[in-house]
């Protein structure tokens, strides 16, 4: 995302969502918890509209996406969205489908890592929320499920049928995709679903302890690492190798290459200073 903004000012508070920064390190919480957190109409307009400032300031080095209460998410609110969807025309449906897409695409674009801190559920829009994610840290609680066919819509939402084969394979992707089926943590672990599975109770802990290492280490090789694996994923070996000599040849010429240098050379821990 370009760093360029216009003449709006950012955000001060959020209203469908709790924001803290500290060190580097961006807290997203869903904050409904007595509806799992179920996502409405400005949730995904919240998250869209955030990730877009974050990635703007540049200061952000890593952000940990959380649930309050009993879960992670689950999905989009069957009143406040289902129901509403019902009375929308086709434009309108367009425009919401788009802009859930959106999200995915800040989450998959922004210049920092995106570390899901899942507890509980993680259904439909919030399975493809955690799915998107760089890292995915979660609880033994944990559950996904892609829920869409359930509904009678196609798996393929969010992106969610790009995503899901490129982080399972096409075969767990398409019985997860097609019949909507609950994974729980050692399934989804063992399907490389989940990053890190962390101990019963602690996921938000070990999440911030991967967001401190992150944020505490090269961000700017983290940024084009992040964006590498993302644009290779549809890419020819050769314009793959030929996008990294580029990518490499550029971050030869930063501050913090220098650095680890000048630290080697030293015997101390470089400084990194994401530039």
């Amino acid at each position: 995302m370009s760093p360029f903004a216009g003449s709006a000012r950012a955000t001060d508070s959020w209203q469908h969502l709790r924001v803290t920064r500290k060190d580097g390190i961006a807290t997203v919480t869903l904050a409904r918890p007595e509806k799992l957190n179920a996502l409405t109409f400005e949730a995904y307009a919240d998250l869209r509209d955030l990730l877009a400032e974050l990635s703007r300031e540049r200061s952000v080095r890593a952000l940990v996406l959380a649930g309050e209460g009993r879960g992670f998410c689950s999905g989009g609110d069957v009143e406040e969205i289902i129901g509403a969807t019902l009375d929308l025309d086709t434009a309108q449906l367009l425009d919401f489908n788009r802009m859930t897409g959106q999200v995915v695409r800040a989450v998959r674009e922004c210049p920092f890592p995106v570390i899901a801190a899942v507890h509980g559920v993680a259904a439909g829009a919030g399975a493809v929320l955690a799915l998107a994610a760089d890292f995915r840290v979660a609880d033994p609680s944990a559950r996904f499920a892609f829920l869409f066919t359930r509904v009678g819509l196609s798996g393929g939402d969010m992106g969610a049928a790009y995503l899901l084969p490129r982080v399972i394979g096409l075969g767990h992707a398409t019985r997860l995709l097609m019949l909507g089926d609950t994974v729980r943590a050692p399934e989804a672990e063992r399907l490389g679903l989940i990053s890190v599975l962390a101990e019963e109770g602690h996921a938000d802990e070990a999440a911030a302890a991967l967001a401190k290492r992150l944020a505490e280490g090269p961000a700017l090789a983290h940024a084009q690492t992040k964006a590498l694996l993302t644009a290779e994923l549809d890419m020819p070996l050769a314009a793959a190798v030929e996008m990294d000599a580029a990518t490499q040849a550029l971050l030869m010429n930063s501050a913090d290459y220098a650095e680890f240098h000048a630290a080697f050379t030293k015997k101390r821990n470089p400084q990194w200073q994401g530039k």
